[in-house]
């Protein structure tokens, strides 16, 4: 299991997550590994408030050329995490 601080890669400000954001949902870049428990257990302390769902979705990485080099990008994870009613992540 990931460090709490590890779990949470960053928060993905996208059109979507702007309108699901009004759904109390927020879009999440986490951690490959992390697990849907260990990613509630994270939002939880590290905000403050109360997950209610979520919902995961791993993307492998892409492969890309640069000049004659072929390389890849990372593989990474998106969550979708819904609150309680009432309550919102407070985005700094």
């Amino acid at each position: 299991m990931p460090e709490m601080n590890q779990i949470i890669r960053g928060i993905r400000q996208t059109e979507k997550g702007t309108r699901l954001a009004a759904l109390h949902q927020y879009v999440l870049q986490v951690n490959p590994q992390a697990t849907k428990g260990d990613i509630k257990q994270a939002v939880e302390t590290l905000f403050n408030v109360s997950v209610r769902k979520i919902n995961t979705q791993g993307y492998e990485g892409k492969w890309r050329r640069l000049t004659k080099q072929l390389g890849r990008r990372p593989n990474w994870k998106k969550a979708i995490v819904t609150l309680a009613e009432g309550q919102k992540l407070e985005l700094k």
